[in-house]
């Protein structure tokens, strides 16, 4: 799917707690021996976040089809508008950017939450479904308020709006035009679908490799940051998550999962033992790169999931 005609690589356009960049390089030794091997036909990721694992498979392996998905309607819509009109997309951020940037931090902080007051009063105007000219400027906002927001968060509160305070950055790259188009390119290939991660499940088959990175399962008293989407990402929505992912194992298709390792902070806590009794699971050495205090930002470990040896 990737072209050498283009030979700059699509890489994230958005800043994402938990996005998997920094892990690629431990992760990519435990995918699926079948992926380099041509025999995997289509990747399927249920929970796309900043899209960094399926821009490294789609352009390092001979996959044919790829399909992501998200709960998160703002992310969906802005995949897809690069999808769709990454030149208009292109214009927009320019504009939000040379606005921004010649500012000093207290008129930025007042561009900023204006900015974030507009994208919450018009969320509920946008249908993902059926595009729009709208979807333009909402995408270029959501953009915006992540390069430019507290530590690159994407947070919503109970009824759906962002909650991210302002960020004290002092050259934010809001525009990357080269990588926009890049990523265009790249999603000319690939089916975008808004919904829960069970709306996956058509597409899996014995020919499929999934990879799921669902918000992770907080490790500690103080960690609770699962609400990427208004519906937040408990146990029991853990416990679906393990179910759904024991029944697309009857397939024969190839599964991967990440999460937190309980274990970094409770050597007790067997919760993910429990949940994926049966299958193989792996641990790969990670960063705190989301806490207050920065002396809690340290190694600890991460869970792979694996469903193949």
């Amino acid at each position: 799917m990737y072209s050498a005609a283009h030979p700059q690589l699509a890489r994230p356009f958005l800043k994402w707690a938990g996005g998997k960049g920094q892990l690629l390089a431990q992760m990519e030794p435990f995918f699926p021996p079948a992926l380099k091997s041509g025999a995997i036909r289509r990747y399927v990721e249920p929970f796309i976040g900043s899209g960094a694992v399926l821009f490294r498979v789609v352009q390092a392996y001979p996959v044919k089809e790829c399909l992501v998905s998200d709960i998160n309607l703002d992310l969906i819509l802005t995949y897809k508008t690069i999808q769709r009109d990454v030149e208009g997309l292109i214009e927009a951020l320019g504009e939000l950017q040379s606005r921004y940037l010649p500012l000093g931090e207290p008129a930025r902080r007042d561009y900023y939450y204006q900015v974030r007051s507009r994208y919450n009063e018009r969320r509920a105007h946008f249908d993902v479904k059926r595009y729009q000219t709208g979807w333009v400027e909402r995408s270029a906002d959501t953009i915006f308020l992540n390069r430019t927001g507290y530590n690159g968060l994407f947070r919503l509160n109970s009824r759906g709006g962002f909650n991210v305070p302002f960020g004290r950055y002092k050259n934010p790259r809001i525009l990357d035009v080269e990588n926009l188009r890049a990523v265009a390119r790249l999603l000319q290939g690939v089916q975008i679908v808004y919904g829960d991660f069970t709306a996956i499940e058509p597409f899996v088959d014995e020919g499929a490799f999934v990879y799921f990175d669902p918000p992770y399962r907080p490790i500690s008293t103080t960690a609770h940051f699962t609400s990427y989407s208004q519906n937040s990402f408990d146990d029991q929505q853990q416990l679906r998550l393990a179910a759904f992912y024991r029944a697309l194992d009857e397939t024969g298709a190839r599964l991967m999962l990440s999460n937190s390792d309980p274990r970094s902070i409770n050597p007790a806590d067997d919760f993910f033992e429990q949940s994926y009794a049966g299958f193989r699971i792996e641990r790969l050495r990670a960063s705190r790169n989301i806490n207050s205090n920065p002396q809690k930002r340290g190694p600890i470990s991460e869970l792979l999931i694996l469903n193949y040896g």
